[in-house]
């Protein structure tokens, strides 16, 4: 909420398809995601590109024009890496930061390729490095604000100024 500019974040949803999309408010944050989850039945696979989708077109039909911090949390790597990948890359001319959190065990070899991900090379894949990585640990709970501060915001500064050297933002 406070990242947002009118405390209403819009949310989606996703596993083999997108499972569901909304809004939380502060007004009725509480306990909200425990809630829409248990609504939505057995979880499938990890289709990033379907929720990357949901929210490139929800920004460009929303009528923003602000720069978007995306928080992406997932608890695996993505069943097509090569459709993810491709979705961040066309993304990257667009004013969106995707900052990928991983979930679980931390060793797990799923996470590598957000990590390959966060590398990829600008100019040669895409035009900004608009993506971003760090692992939340198996007990997410337990990171102090501040360091989650730190970890979301970490490279969307360098970002900014990337984006607006290249006409992303202005």
């Amino acid at each position: 909420a406070q990242l947002d500019d009118d405390g209403i974040v819009p949310v989606v949803f996703f596993s083999t398809g997108v499972d569901a999309v909304t809004e939380i408010g502060l007004a009725d944050h509480h306990g909200r995601i425990q809630r829409i989850v248990s609504g939505l039945g057995h979880m499938g696979r990890t289709d990033y590109h379907l929720a990357m989708d949901a929210v490139i077109d929800h920004y460009l039909d929303c009528g923003a024009e602000d720069p978007a911090l995306v928080v992406f949390q997932t608890d695996g790597g993505p069943t097509s890496k090569l459709a993810a990948e491709r979705y961040v890359c066309k993304a990257a001319r667009l004013p969106l930061f995707w900052q990928f959190i991983g979930f679980g065990d931390p060793d797990s070899r799923q996470f590598d390729f957000l990590r390959r991900l966060d590398e990829l090379a600008v100019p040669g894949k895409r035009v900004v490095d608009n993506a971003g990585f760090f692992h939340a640990g198996s007990d997410p709970g337990a990171l102090s604000d501040g360091e989650l501060y730190d970890r979301l915001l970490g490279e969307f500064p360098k970002w900014l100024v990337a984006a607006r050297a290249q006409g992303i933002v202005a």
